[in-house]
């Protein structure tokens, strides 16, 4: 990979600490206009063979896992960057997980249980579409769902004060530095589609039939706290970008150039774990060409 290229990755990472505007801070489109539609998609085929390959790697090595957090406002294409990403790697080593509104079972238990639940064993691909990082997001805006948790002490709204907010941060720090202390590599994805982008996607999704299930009215209304869930999400990836489990902030304007984004930065952390295949022993290899020659000597 290019020098400029990697330059380029870098300045999409959160830096631990410090303040975020997402306005002021990081595009949503590609700015930079460094690279051609048609060069990203074929360097994303190239990508996509080479992400292949470091994932047969990490099932063979067993050291490791990989959790791939993705998170976005609506119509950001989350579920696409998946798709053509991801497509190339083996199913049998990836684990696509979505979080939707916990359920009252998954409200009896803290907010970690289900995604616990949902964690990429050794070897294993993860792949968190929304997270346990929806607990800060979506409860910011809202808070009067976080009465819905039963946490003792937290009676009313007025109880969810800057303290809760801090103190929750910390917990997910605390959840992903244990995670990452066992052998779990996090990487985390905000898709940062502007606006007006969003407006456009969304009325895609309603002039075209073949889309209209994509739609929710419940979206357009949430699209009404665009404001406030910028809030929550500056506010987040500054306290939650660690050098454990970094934020990247993709610009996610143009879908090519996202996923081709979000597949560099994945090559570039598996390429840092230096995997290889296990080595097999003087033995091993004797056995090997043992059984090798009975099977050639087979009528």
């Amino acid at each position: 990979m290019k020098k400029k290229s990697i330059q380029y990755l870098e300045t999409l990472r959160v830096k631990p600490g410090k303040k975020v505007s997402l306005k002021k801070d990081f595009y949503t489109d590609n700015k930079q206009k460094f690279i051609t539609k048609k060069e990203g998609e074929e360097l994303l085929k190239e990508g996509i063979i080479n992400l292949a390959k470091m994932q047969d790697k990490l099932y063979a090595h067993n050291e490791y896992s990989v959790l791939i957090v993705l998170q976005a406002m609506d119509a950001a294409g989350k579920d696409g960057a998946i798709k053509h990403v991801m497509s190339g790697l083996n199913p049998q080593g990836v684990k696509v997980s979505s979080f939707k509104s916990p359920n009252s079972h998954e409200l009896d238990h803290d907010y970690f249980w289900r995604h616990c639940k949902e964690l990429p064993s050794r070897g294993e691909v993860g792949i968190f579409n929304r997270s346990h990082y929806e607990n800060v997001l979506v409860t910011r805006v809202h808070p009067e769902y976080v009465l819905k948790e039963n946490i003792p002490g937290i009676e009313t709204v007025r109880d969810i004060d800057k303290k809760f907010w801090e103190k929750r941060y910390k917990q997910i720090n605390r959840f992903e530095k244990n995670l990452a202390e066992n052998g779990t590599i996090i990487l985390k994805f905000f898709l940062n589609v502007s606006k007006e982008e969003q407006k456009k996607r969304f009325l895609e999704r309603i002039d075209n039939p073949e889309k209209n299930w994509k739609f929710s009215v419940a979206d357009a209304q949430e699209r009404k706290r665009w404001d406030d869930y910028m809030d929550a999400y500056n506010e987040m990836l500054a306290a939650t970008s660690t050098e454990y489990a970094p934020w990247f902030v993709i610009p996610a304007d143009d879908k090519w150039f996202a996923r081709l984004c979000l597949a560099a930065v994945i090559y570039l952390q598996f390429e840092k774990l230096k995997l290889s295949y296990p080595k097999v022993s003087e033995a091993q290899i004797a056995q090997l060409q043992a059984t090798k020659k009975e099977l050639l000597a087979e009528k």
